[in-house]
């Protein structure tokens, strides 16, 4: 399996990041050893002194497809879910003023972390999903896939232009506003539509 991210999908992340909107999604793929693993807290790499934190929705693919129409890209996916895409901004930060690519800052072991798997059904209106990050009791990050510049259908399609998805492919769908550092200790919940998806402590 894959992981298949979308940087740069909410107008708000963008601009607190000082970037130019984008004209197309903007994709990058981790490998399965970024899965964080299930009940163990996050270990801050030893090679960054600034992780950053960056909820998002998450969509796992049922059936292999290729150049897939958005009408039709419902069909890929039964499960929706939360989890954390952890970034090393003071990694990203040097390969991008260097021209380089970002897999060292955003690919690392257990730069992913994966919650719990809703079925579609249950949670309505999949454009208007509520979703959420706490750190130490606290929301951080708040936002609704209504924000999203690109839905959920219009990734799929996107990104099947590029790479066939295969069963078990995650797509981590982007991040809204809200982004910021972690620290030892710190407890981090995610939540969509007042469900609890995932915690995780850091260390």
């Amino acid at each position: 399996m894959k992981i298949i991210c979308i940087g740069r999908n909410y107008a708000d992340h963008t601009a607190e990041l000082q970037h130019a909107r984008p004209d197309e999604p903007v994709v990058f793929i981790k490998p399965d050893t970024a899965i964080a693993q299930s009940n163990l807290p996050f270990f801050i790499p030893e090679f960054s002194n600034d992780v950053h934190h960056e909820v998002e929705v998450l969509v796992k693919i049922n059936r292999i497809g290729k150049h897939i129409q958005s009408k039709f890209a419902h069909k890929y996916y039964n499960e929706i879910g939360l989890g954390i895409d952890f970034t090393a901004r003071d990694v990203q930060q040097k390969l991008k003023s260097n021209g380089l690519p970002w897999e060292k800052a955003k690919a690392f072991d257990g730069s992913a972390v994966v919650g719990k798997w809703f079925e579609k059904s249950t949670l309505g209106d999949l454009t208007t999903i509520p979703f959420a990050l706490y750190k130490n009791g606290t929301i951080v990050q708040e936002a609704n896939t209504s924000l999203m510049l690109w839905s959920i259908d219009e990734i799929i399609a996107y990104v099947s232009q590029y790479f066939t998805l295969k069963i078990g492919d995650i797509l981590f769908t982007g991040t809204p506003a809200g982004v910021g550092a972690v620290e030892k200790n710190d407890k981090l919940e995610g939540f969509i539509h007042e469900r609890k998806a995932f915690s995780v402590t850091v260390k």
